[in-house]
């Protein structure tokens, strides 16, 4: 038996464009505008590459295709990242492209050790284990993780509450096998009722699991009431933002929009967007506003979340300075740190809760390891002067007290750090009852960056059973539940407040409890697959 194409077939012109078209599938997949519903096409996508690969005997030919795919793919799906900064939007691009093709260098090893075949039911572990791994690192951007083409797909995807994002995209590619499988049988004259059967069993197990889910909203889960949120969208143009306003507009802003919300709403928290205070609100030099915003707080009776730039002073002797991680003002001779962070103010004039980001975005926010090699600071993408932030260290939770729930505890995620599900289950684990983002998406104008960005956290809400409150400075601002669906929204580049009760959870789903348990097990067999090839002797088969 072959999996042999018919010369004439090989010589189609048409069958050199399945590269192309692998990618064109993969990238219009990804979530974009609301009324583009295209994450079916994810089920398919990695077909047309695997079969032009099929026969392919040059090892070089075969990468090539391979990263033309990966290309097109990060291109359709990131090309709104150059609306920001375009040499970071092209590097991001292209950096991407190659990441991509790591599982494939895998797959193409074994398929030349061993044959197409075990090449291709390999793939699935190798892909999955090395989106896993590729997420660790700092140089990482994490945004085309193949699960995140799913996130709409809230009728299926629910038992991300086990597996992760990582089972959705074993799942994708799982059966992306099966329908090349299926496609050589069916060449062949035969009926590959076996594989039909597997397919059938991965579209209907997933929506028994869901439906039984939504059957019982409160199974696995302990509820222990809400909390009112009003969520205030300022709508400032983060390009025109110094060009139109001085420090007092923009506060001036936020607090009208506040004011009107608390009459209206009765909020027990509201949030503004991230660094809707723009300046080093907690150093001495502006003690001023802090006191005028505590005592709008105390007025109010509303604890306040808020994006805001910390900085931080050390000793010459401190482990920052000597690590590298300060940096030096000639001027006051002092060694400091900035940091995109978020604070929590309650109304008792209580000290600041505070978090500093995590997961800086690659070269826009700060350059990975220049902790180690300093020099590398000159290779950042500065957005509107926004620049080498410091790298937080600690998953902070806040907590404010409410009229009914007494003491509430809640965790901030801090832009893009919400494609990260790793860094999200440990801020549940460590005790977040729900969980808030600030965002600010106006660098990427009216593309569906921002829609992509906001339809990822769905995912995070899925894993952890905890829901969200998105607030964004241009929008997407939103209320997700714990089932990834959004149930209060307000349109994008709106001067907007939104307000909704948060349902507060406690119990820790399997995937929060042990979120790195699929992917490093897949990353066991991988490696058990690779040495299997190499040491196993050579059985290839097509």
């Amino acid at each position: 038996m072959t999996d042999k194409l018919p010369e004439n077939r090989r010589s189609r012109p048409g069958f050199s464009l399945l590269p192309l078209l692998g990618g064109v599938l993969l990238g219009i997949s990804f979530p974009s505008y609301p009324f583009i519903r295209l994450e079916l096409l994810a089920w398919i996508a990695l077909a047309p590459l695997l079969l032009s690969l099929q026969e392919e005997e040059s090892f070089a030919k075969a990468y090539r295709k391979v990263w033309f795919c990966m290309l097109i793919f990060s291109s359709i799906t990131l090309w709104w990242v150059c609306l920001a900064t375009l040499p970071g939007g092209l590097l991001t691009i292209l950096a991407q492209s190659f990441f991509l093709t790591a599982p494939f260098i895998a797959f193409l090893l074994v398929k030349r050790r061993k044959g197409f075949r075990p090449a291709l039911f390999s793939l699935p572990f190798f892909w999955t284990a090395w989106e896993w791994a590729y997420m660790q690192q700092d140089l990482s951007l994490g945004w085309l993780t193949l699960g995140n083409s799913q996130a709409h797909l809230t009728g299926m995807i629910q038992y991300a509450d086990i597996t992760g994002v990582w089972g959705i995209s074993f799942w994708l590619l799982s059966f992306n096998v099966l329908a090349v499988l299926v496609w050589s049988e069916k060449r062949r004259g035969a009926v590959p009722r076996r594989l039909l059967v597997a397919m059938t069993v991965l579209v209907v197990a997933p929506l028994l699991y869901a439906w039984a889910v939504f059957r019982d909203p409160r199974a696995g889960a302990d509820t222990s009431g809400s909390v009112r949120v009003a969520l205030v969208q300022p709508d400032i143009d983060p390009f025109r933002k110094w060009q139109r306003y001085n420090i007092a507009d923009i506060m001036e802003i936020h607090y009208l929009l506040t004011s009107r919300t608390v009459l209206q709403d009765a909020p027990e928290l509201v949030i503004w967007p991230e660094t809707a205070i723009p300046f080093q609100i907690l150093d001495s030099t502006y003690s001023g506003y802090l006191q005028s915003l505590r005592l709008s707080l105390r007025e109010w009776r509303v604890s306040l979340l808020s994006g805001f730039s910390d900085i931080e002073y050390y000793h010459p002797d401190s482990a920052e300075v000597k690590s590298g991680r300060a940096k030096y003002d000639s001027t006051s001779s002092r060694f400091f740190q900035t940091y995109n962070a978020s604070m929590l103010l309650t109304p008792d004039f209580r000290k600041p809760q505070i978090y500093h980001k995590i997961r800086l975005v690659p070269f826009a926010e700060r350059v990975p390891y220049v902790e180690y090699f300093p020099w590398l600071d000159r290779f950042t993408f500065s957005l509107a002067g926004i620049t080498s932030w410091g790298k937080g260290t600690r998953s902070t939770i806040m907590e404010f007290d409410s009229r009914s729930n007494g003491r509430v505890k809640t965790a901030n995620l801090i832009c893009y750090e919400s494609i990260f599900p790793g860094l999200v289950s440990e801020f549940v684990r460590n005790g977040a009852e729900f969980l808030t983002l600030v965002t600010n998406d106006g660098w990427y104008a009216t593309s569906y960056g921002p829609y992509q960005h906001a339809a990822i956290a769905k995912l995070r809400c899925i894993e952890n059973r905890r829901a969200l409150a998105r607030c964004a400075n241009t929008g997407i601002t939103a209320f997700i539940d714990r089932f990834g669906r959004v149930y209060r929204e307000i349109p994008w580049w709106e001067e907007r407040t939104l307000a909704a009760d948060v349902p507060l959870e406690n119990r820790l789903t399997f995937y929060t409890r042990y979120p790195d348990l699929f992917p490093k097990v897949l990353s066991v067999l991988s490696a058990a697959l690779i040495v299997s090839a190499f040491f196993g002797g050579n059985s290839r088969r097509n």
